[in-house]
C-alpha cells in the first residue's frame, strides 16, 4: 500500500530518447525534445506540468543527441526539480527505457516495490491534472492508469474503451468489443505501479504499448482509464508543430497547481 509523506511522493519519467524522424531534417541537428513551440523547448512544458503538481524527482531517458538535451535541461535546480538522465547507448524502445530509468528511481525489476511512476512523452503539451490521475490510480488498485481523450482521430491512433467504472475493457483491439464502452485514444501520459517493472524482460529493447501492456491486459491485469478534455498538443509532424506553436502563442500555458493525492 502506498503511504503518505514526502518520502512517498510519486516520481516521473519523461520519454525523450526518440529520433523524431517525422520532423526531419530539423531533428537531424536538434533533438525533438528541444524543438521549440511558442519560444520554449517542448520538454519544458512537461517539466512545468510536473512541477505544478509537486512531482520533483524526474528522470529523462535520452539517446539521440543526448548531450544536447542534458546540457540544455541541466539538473533541474532552476525549476525546483531533481533531474537525472538515463542514457541509452542503444535505443531501448519505450519499455526498455522505462525499465532502465526505473532503476535510477529505486524500482528494481528483482524487487519491484515503491511509489507509482508517472510517465509522459517529451513532445506532448497538456494540462492534465496529474494529482487526480494519481489518486484514481491508487484508489482503483490498477497496474497501469492511462490518460485517455476523445478525439475524432482516435481510431487512427488506436482505440481504448472503458466501462462505467473506468476500467479499460478494450485495449487496441483486445478484450471486449468497443460497442457500449466509452472510447478514446491514449494521451501519452500514464501512471504505472512499481509491480509492472517486475513483469518486464530482464534485458533488451521492447515496447510498452506494443509488447508488455497487451500481454498484461490479456492476463487480466487491471488497466484504468481517466478521460481528459483539456488542452492537448503534439508535435509529431511539421503541421502538428505549427499548430501547437500557434495555439500556445494564442492561449499560453498555465497548468493548474495541484498536490499529488494518493
Amino acid at each position: 500500500m502506498i503511504g503518505s509523506g514526502a518520502d512517498q511522493a510519486p516520481r516521473a519519467l519523461i520519454l525523450a530518447a526518440g529520433r523524431g524522424a517525422r520532423l526531419r531534417p530539423l531533428t537531424d541537428t536538434v533533438p525533438k525534445p528541444l524543438v521549440e513551440a511558442a519560444g520554449k523547448p517542448l520538454i519544458h512544458y512537461g517539466l512545468e506540468l510536473l512541477r505544478a503538481h509537486g512531482i520533483k524527482d524526474v528522470v529523462i531517458n535520452v539517446h539521440h543527441l543526448a548531450d544536447a538535451i542534458i546540457e540544455s535541461v541541466g539538473n533541474g535546480a532552476e525549476l525546483g526539480l531533481r533531474i537525472r538522465f538515463s542514457v541509452e547507448e542503444t535505443l531501448l524502445d519505450t519499455g526498455g527505457g522505462i525499465r532502465q530509468a526505473a532503476e535510477l528511481l529505486g524500482i528494481r525489476r528483482e524487487e519491484p516495490v515503491g511509489r507509482p511512476l508517472v510517465v509522459l512523452n517529451a513532445d506532448v503539451v497538456s494540462e492534465i491534472p496529474l494529482g487526480e490521475v494519481l489518486a484514481r490510480h491508487t484508489r482503483s488498485g490498477a497496474l497501469v492508469t492511462m490518460v485517455l481523450r476523445d478525439d475524432p482521430r482516435a481510431a487512427e491512433y488506436g482505440l481504448f474503451g472503458t466501462d462505467e467504472t473506468g476500467r479499460i475493457r478494450h485495449f487496441l483491439g483486445r478484450g471486449l468489443p468497443p460497442e457500449g464502452l466509452r472510447l478514446g485514444m491514449f494521451a501519452s501520459v500514464h501512471v504505472l505501479s512499481a509491480e509492472v517493472v517486475g513483469h518486464m524482460p530482464a534485458t533488451g529493447a521492447f515496447g510498452s504499448m506494443r509488447d508488455l501492456y497487451p500481454r498484461l491486459f490479456n492476463e487480466g491485469g487491471h488497466f484504468e482509464g481517466v478521460f481528459y478534455d483539456g488542452p492537448w498538443y503534439t508535435a509529431d509532424t511539421p503541421a502538428d508543430l505549427a499548430a501547437t506553436d500557434a495555439a500556445l502563442r494564442q492561449t499560453g500555458y498555465c497548468p493548474k497547481p495541484g498536490t499529488p493525492r494518493f
